[in-house]
């Protein structure tokens, strides 16, 4: 059952004089901050995210988060994942991507384990600076709830700023994620139909940043932004798109909350056939997301 107690703040006084933004408290849905653990303390964090949308037929998905993180000394943490997904997905067909359609409840797709190291920090250091890493393996596809296996290799760069006394923060990353995937065959498919089986490689590379502001005591609302790229062993890059949406936070001494609306602007590259708009990339990603994350302190 989980206590009671309070995160010790990293930086001191400092962030003591900051309601509701504990070391490593996610402001942002995406982007994430610079901040670790205290020594010796522990969060659970609960994150959900909708995806819905590709323009044609119907797309809805949902991706789970079930996280444990422990901080092994004042800048360095590591945590351990299980991720779950659910979809449903008719009226389109894209090669390669969506072979039919597909329903399923909560299933368990992945896990991933990893680790956070703090160099630098906000409030002693003017800027603050981590590097977080994580592996990931997966055995269903995210886009079309197939049997995919998945091992990735993540390296991310975070940078974190306070501004008027903590009550204004920034946040940057940059992140690298190297994969290898393999498709299993699937029987009956469309005459022509292309469902590549041979493994892939992948190196996805993603640039973000937010900016958030606390309006009242414990609250902060804020905007963040994502472009995401890919490019692929074959065809080079495959797509980019950006994300931009607003993001409302809630911080307590016991738990945290924040919801993000992360709407598609623009994207582009490959397309499918037939798609009607053409000023967003659509075949890996949707129209529009939605996520929310409760951590839990103790």
């Amino acid at each position: 059952m989980f206590g009671s107690r309070l995160l010790l703040l990293a930086t001191g006084c400092f962030l003591a004089a900051i309601p509701g933004a504990s070391a490593d408290e996610n402001l942002f849905g995406y982007v994430k901050g610079a901040e670790t653990l205290p020594k010796g303390s522990m969060e659970f964090y609960n994150f959900a995210t909708l995806r819905s949308g590709k323009g044609q037929g119907k797309y809805v998905a949902v991706d789970t988060l079930h996280e444990l993180e422990y901080g092994v000394s004042d800048s360095f943490s590591i945590d351990g994942a299980i991720k779950t997904m659910s979809i449903d997905t008719h009226g389109l067909l894209i090669d390669g991507y969506l072979p039919g359609p597909r329903k399923f409840n909560v299933h368990p797709s992945g896990i991933e384990l990893g680790g956070k190291y703090n160099f630098l920090k906000p409030a002693l250091d003017g800027i603050g600076f981590a590097t977080a890493f994580s592996l990931e393996y997966s055995w269903i596809d995210p886009h079309s709830g197939r049997d995919k296996n998945k091992l990735s290799a993540n390296l991310e760069f975070l940078a974190q700023k306070y501004f008027m006394e903590g009550r204004l923060i920034w946040v940057g990353n940059i992140g690298l994620e190297s994969t290898y995937a393999d498709r299993s065959a699937i029987a009956n498919l469309p005459a022509g139909f292309d469902w590549p089986t041979t493994p892939e490689m992948e190196i996805e590379v993603t640039v973000g940043t937010g900016l958030t502001y606390r309006f009242m005591p414990n609250w902060f609302f804020g905007v963040e932004t994502q472009y995401q790229t890919e490019f692929e062993t074959e065809v080079g890059q495959e797509r980019w798109s950006v994300f931009v949406g607003p993001s409302l936070h809630y911080g307590s001494q016991k738990w945290w909350a924040t919801l993000t609306w992360f709407p598609q602007v623009v994207g582009g590259k490959e397309m499918y056939a037939g798609q009607r708009n053409t000023s967003l990339h659509l075949i890996e990603k949707t129209k529009r997301e939605v996520r929310l994350k409760v951590g839990i302190n103790f």
